[in-house]
Order: structure tokens, then sequence, then C-alpha cells
């Protein structure tokens, strides 16, 4: 057995698969079965206890039932899943709330700081002002790079600052979208950002760009959806906290970039194309799905059209039914 992948530590298997070979053993059998320490034993029963991979027994006063893998997997699965949804109910407030909040800033007079906060029109002033948090940074430097492949330019303006804050020792976070994969600048800069002792994952879907800066300050596009509005650069602590929030749930969820990119186990479908089938469903245009999934036009056209010919839809309302009817959406 493989447990691992659903959250059982190595020992927890062991002491949950001598259970299955031998249902009767006590502590002492189950100490020379898995040869760990007593300790370790009592930790994973109380482990698997906990996850309901072993009830009392009725049989036995003071025993306990193995439950089989198809039933426990399945509860251990449907717990996930429904963590999960919290989790998604918790990034939708975080979201709702912090862009509330930024947006409420959108009237500062531009380039001048009022109470902490301040919105950087232009991006000689955007530049100037992260260059003064990047030498600022003590601990940690947050960021979203939504948009799929991230033009030459923000790449080598963002060099000399992460260079300069990996060599201090500062921890670095950055999310792309799954579609920088396939440009070769943003990748290679990923790579570049892993090897030097950064982190980098990749999603399909990604919140508004952000960086947050030792989570006391953040930089936030006032619209995401009209770059002119500028960016707002925010040190109040109820804004910092919600976009912090939202960050983690995504960077929960992502890929790191060193690994393949996971395929959903209902009709293996990758991360893209059931973000594309959710984003189109929806009723988002081919357009605006392409852009916020950083891809191409032409690619969301093949992909959908592939996705129709692999559901057997002539159109994408059938698409769409048949999708949900599967359990992909």
């Amino acid at each position: 057995m493989v447990l691992g992948v659903l959250g059982l530590e190595p020992a927890v298997e062991a002491v949950y698969a001598a259970l299955l070979q031998h249902p009767q053993s006590d502590l002492a059998g189950l100490l020379t079965l898995t040869r760990l320490p007593e300790a370790g034993v009592r930790a994973a029963l109380d482990d698997l206890a906990d996850r309901a991979f072993v009830r009392p027994s009725r049989d036995t006063p003071g025993g306990l039932r193995v439950v089989s893998p198809q039933i426990a997997l399945d509860l251990m699965v449907r717990r996930q899943e429904e963590d999960l949804a919290r989790r998604a109910q918790q990034l939708a407030a975080s979201r709702a709330a912090a862009a509330e909040a930024v947006a409420a800033f959108g009237s500062l007079a531009p380039n001048t700081p009022v109470d902490g906060a301040e919105r950087l029109v232009g991006m000689d002033a955007i530049d100037a002002k992260l260059e003064v948090l990047a030498k600022e940074l003590r601990r940690e430097c947050l960021s979203v790079m939504p948009g799929g492949a991230q033009s030459q330019a923000s790449l080598d303006a963002s060099r000399p600052l992460d260079a300069d804050a990996l060599g201090r020792g500062i921890a670095i976070l950055t999310l792309y979208q799954d579609s920088v994969r396939n440009d070769p600048a943003t990748h290679a800069y990923a790579h570049w950002l892993t090897d030097n002792g950064g982190e980098v994952r990749t999603a399909p879907l990604l919140p508004p760009r952000m960086l947050i800066f030792d989570r006391e300050v953040a930089v936030v596009p006032v619209d995401p959806a009209d770059t002119k509005a500028g960016a707002l650069c925010t040190r109040e602590p109820g804004i910092v906290a919600s976009l912090t929030a939202v960050y983690e749930q995504a960077w929960a969820t992502a890929v790191p970039l060193g690994a393949a990119a996971p395929r959903d186990t209902g009709g293996g479908l990758t991360g893209t194309e059931r973000e594309l089938l959710a984003l189109l469903a929806r009723g988002m245009t081919d357009e605006a799905a392409a852009k916020r999934l950083g891809i191409g036009l032409r690619t969301v056209r093949r992909q959908m059209a592939a996705l129709m010919e692999r559901l057997g839809a002539s159109s994408r309302f059938e698409a769409g039914l048949k999708a949900a009817q599967r359990g992909w959406l």
C-alpha cells in the first residue's frame, strides 16, 4: 500500500498493514510485526483511530476492529473533499474582503502616502517602491504572478531584487500559472529562482497579482482589469492579513515547479482542462477564459474541441451537461 499521498506517515501505514494481515493482533503482536518502538505503535493506533481506520471491537472489550481499505479510504477522501470545499469558501470570502478593501483606496491621490497607504501610478513609481520594499525585507516575500508568460522587461527588473534578497537569506515564494511551463523565458527564470533557494509553484487559476513583504506590506493592483489605475501599497493590517490568507490558500493547492502537473482522477483531466470547463460552463467567452488561464486563444479552442470530442458533445451546452453528469464539474 502507498497511503502517504493521503497523509499517512510510514509508521501509521505499517501498523495499518499489519492489522489488515493479522486482525487479532494486540500491542505486543504489532510491536513484533512492525518492529517499531512502543510509543510509535501507540501513536500510530491513535492516528488510525482519529481517521476511523480502526474502531472499537464489539467482540473484544478494549480491542480494535480494523476497517477495510475501501471503506477507510472512501471516508478519508470524502473528508478531504469537505476540507477542500471549506477552504474554497474561506478563499472566496478572503478574496471578496481583500478586493473590497483595496477598492476603497482607489480614490487616493497618485504617489502620495496617506496613513500607511499609497496609490502608485506609472511603472517608474511602482518599480521605485518595490526597490525600497525589497531592501527593507527581513524574512520573506510572497508573490502571485498571473497571466502566464511574464514580459522580459518584468523578468529583467525582478532578477536583481530577487538575487539580492536570496543572497540575504530571504525566503521567496512565487506562484505562477501552469502555462508558464510552456514559456521558455519565464520557465527558465522560475528554475533560476528555485536553483538559488526560492520556491515556485504553479496552478491553472490564480488570485490577482500581489506582492506581500514580511506579511506586513502588500502591493496589489487597484483594479486588476485596469492596469492604468495603478497599484496600492498598503500596511493596513486587515488588508494584508486578508491577502495573506488568499495567498496561503492558493499556495496550498498549487504544484511545485519540479513536479508534473497532476491529472484529475475524474476523466483524466488536467488542472487546466478542468478549470477551462468550469469557466466556459459559467458562460465565460473563449477570449476571457484564455486571459484568466494565461494561455492563447487558439489553445483554449483546441482544448475545448478535444474535450467536446471526448465527451461526444456537439455543442458547448451539451458538453457542460455531460461533464457535470460525469462529475467533471
